[in-house]
């Protein structure tokens, strides 16, 4: 399976535009660049994105891990923050924080956090990243 995003970049680091689009469609020409990467202009950027596809693919592989546990969720939550730090002369992304709140009735604790654990190591994006991948991951009833 392959999947394809792209990007199109016109004039210099600081002054230029961009715009990225996805296969499906679901992003076409959305508006990227220095101040929607830096600063807090319109648009999108790299770390939210890779944020956005790390939590769900993530929140799915927590689903089977449920699923082979005999656990069934009412509801996962997953948010992913994405640290973009300074590297040397360039930037680097250094880690990931998956923050989840999982409403799952009647779950075993010891069970859910085993699923997740594996859910965090097995999903295809977390092998992706040579950053530190951390958890916090909550059940509520």
């Amino acid at each position: 399976m392959k999947r394809n995003g792209s990007a199109v970049w016109s004039g210099g680091l600081k002054d230029g535009k961009g715009a990225v689009s996805t296969q499906s469609g679901v992003l076409n020409q959305q508006q990227y660049g220095f101040n929607t990467r830096f600063e807090d202009g319109p648009g999108t950027n790299p770390e939210e994105l890779l944020g956005a596809a790390h939590a769900g693919c993530f929140t799915m592989a927590l689903s089977g891990q449920l699923e082979k546990a005999g656990m069934v969720a009412q509801k996962l939550e997953t948010k992913a923050t994405v640290s973009l730090d300074k590297d040397g002369d360039s930037f680097a992304i250094t880690a990931v924080h998956l923050d989840l709140v999982a409403t799952i009735p009647g779950a075993d604790e010891a069970a859910f956090q085993e699923a997740a654990r594996k859910a965090k190591e097995g999903c295809p994006v977390s092998k992706l990243f040579k950053a530190d991948i951390t958890l916090d991951a909550k059940l509520q009833a």
